[in-house]
């Protein structure tokens, strides 16, 4: 069962009666928990019918009795508990899972790490009707394609381009791709085509100096194009974290690693293969011409090497912008 699943349900009034969202992922449970408490009830309705509580200090007891209550003036009540990774005696609460109300609606926010699935909590969850969301943080190569579907949710476009610089200025950050999107859309008026300017003008992405150029200069071995970049990040530090630039890079190059290993590299079938749109495809065919196999193992090995470096491990006294020269003269070498 996805986010997106159990929203639609909910939007046509299918509900179980428990429901456990736990994972790494907080955007998604947010999203349900937000919903549950705003939209499963009306105003009316959750005057009455509404218990929000957080793990911290919430007493199990409490919670299992406003679970137990009927609905006044209605047909269904939601009881939220929040933060439920904090509560103490969380256990106690089976009880109450394999045996809930079907006229109450328990939504319980489990985040950073899942239920341990040896022990009786997990078994409790498995054999009821409760329905379980584990959430897992998307990987760096799929945020475009997040990205990109919630722009198209809103009916708007984006170029390429410019959703490369939104999701390589921000990373991986849900919440924080959804409000940079909705400022896009509070500031681009009337207009439905989200271009470059509009990441540069509304975000505060450089078109000439972010992540997305450092790459493609890294790319195509333009040594002086990728200095001056690292030089703007040195005076503009929240422009360019090293924290998200040498992931960005790691991830070029290995997409090229599996481009040089495909034996049929027709650009539809690249594209499929290396999960981009068929318009990054041509910066790989021409990285391509610029490094071989051994010359991207040293990259991937030098990332490796500088991503250490970035935490501290062996490091000495290098600050960001200097540990980037240096790897990018390396890399060029």
């Amino acid at each position: 069962m996805s986010a997106e699943k159990i929203l639609s349900d909910w939007k046509k009034n299918s509900f179980k009666p428990v429901y456990w969202l736990e994972g790494e992922e907080a955007y998604f449970i947010d999203v349900l928990v937000d919903y549950a408490e705003k939209k499963l009830l009306s105003p009316a309705e959750a005057e009455f019918n509404l218990s929000v509580f957080y793990g911290k200090d919430a007493d199990w007891t409490e919670v299992v009795n406003a679970c137990k209550r009927y609905p006044m003036f209605g047909d269904k009540q939601v009881v939220i508990l929040k933060e439920a990774q904090q509560m103490k005696d969380l256990e106690k609460l089976i009880g109450y899972i394999e045996q809930p109300l079907s006229s109450t609606i328990f939504v319980v926010s489990h985040k950073e790490k899942k239920v341990d699935g040896r022990g009786k909590l997990a078994a409790a969850l498995k054999k009821t009707k409760a329905e379980v969301l584990t959430t897992k943080k998307l990987y760096d190569n799929q945020l475009p394609d997040w990205a990109g579907q919630m722009i198209k949710n809103h009916g708007l476009t984006i170029t390429p381009k410019a959703l490369a610089m939104l999701v390589d200025h921000i990373g991986n950050d849900l919440s924080r791709i959804e409000n940079e999107i909705e400022k896009l859309m509070l500031n681009m008026g009337t207009r439905k085509a989200i271009a470059e300017e509009d990441v540069e003008n509304f975000i505060g992405v450089s078109k000439e100096f972010n992540a997305f150029e450092l790459q493609a200069a890294v790319a195509q071995k333009d040594l002086a194009k990728s200095i001056r970049i690292i030089q703007y990040f040195e005076s503009n530090p929240k422009a360019g974290p090293i924290q998200l630039i040498l992931p960005s890079i790691y991830n070029f190059f290995s997409k090229l690693y599996v481009l040089l290993s495909l034996p049929d590299k027709n650009e539809s079938a690249a594209a499929a293969a290396l999960g981009v749109s068929p318009f990054f495809v041509k910066d790989y065919y021409a990285a391509a011409r610029k490094y071989d196999f051994a010359a991207v193992e040293k990259v991937l090995l030098l990332l490796h090497e500088y991503n250490l470096r970035s935490l501290g491990v062996h490091n000495g006294s290098a600050n960001d912008a200097g540990l980037m020269k240096e790897l990018v003269v390396k890399i060029m070498a």
